[in-house]
């Protein structure tokens, strides 16, 4: 059985197995949760990122002229690296869906949550921090991003056991709070 908590804080500073990255799509850093993780992380995890994002296909954003322009991680799917100077031993990156842009299906968001128990589990995780994946930047309104973020977790076959999310402020905490009643 996995037990979930819920911490007001800093992510990147969990001492569990895995931290999970909201990571963009490119899976070299960016601002938010992406961006304070390689930061504390340090340079292996984006040395570790580059050699990821040279291995995966070209993404299907393509130019007025049809040519793929980038390759990248899509939406929902999840990868791992060290964890660098993090007290962690892996991040697990996952690119959350952008709420305007994804016509807010929830599958995608779902998908981010349980993509990431799975690659917890290849790699023997039995404790992992997410973050509210989507909520900041990528625009996902709160409460149903914690509901979708719950329920996803509570219906994963998961060896992982204690899944434990990690809230910037108090509105993010007390809408986890909320789901798990």
């Amino acid at each position: 059985m996995t037990t979930l908590t819920l911490v007001q804080g800093d992510l990147t500073r969990q001492h569990v197995d895995a931290i999970v990255n909201a990571a963009n799509s490119s899976l070299l850093g960016g601002g938010g949760v992406d961006g304070a993780i390689h930061r504390r992380g340090g340079p292996a995890i984006l040395e570790e990122c580059r050699g990821l994002r040279a291995s995966l296909p070209h993404s299907r954003l393509r130019s007025s002229g049809g040519t793929p322009v980038g390759k990248g991680l899509p939406t929902g799917q999840a990868v791992a690296t060290t964890a660098g100077d993090l007290d962690a031993h892996w991040v697990i990156h996952t690119v959350g869906p952008v709420y305007r842009s994804s016509g807010s299906d929830p599958s995608l968001l779902t998908s981010c949550y349980r993509e990431s128990l799975r690659v917890a589990d290849q790699l023997g995780a039995r404790t992992i921090a997410f973050p509210a994946i989507s909520t900041g930047a990528y625009g996902w309104p709160l409460e149903d991003a914690a509901r979708i973020a719950v329920d996803a977790v509570r219906g994963a076959d998961t060896a992982v056991e204690e899944v434990r999310f990690v809230l910037f402020d108090a509105p993010a905490y007390e809408a986890f709070a909320a789901q798990l009643g």
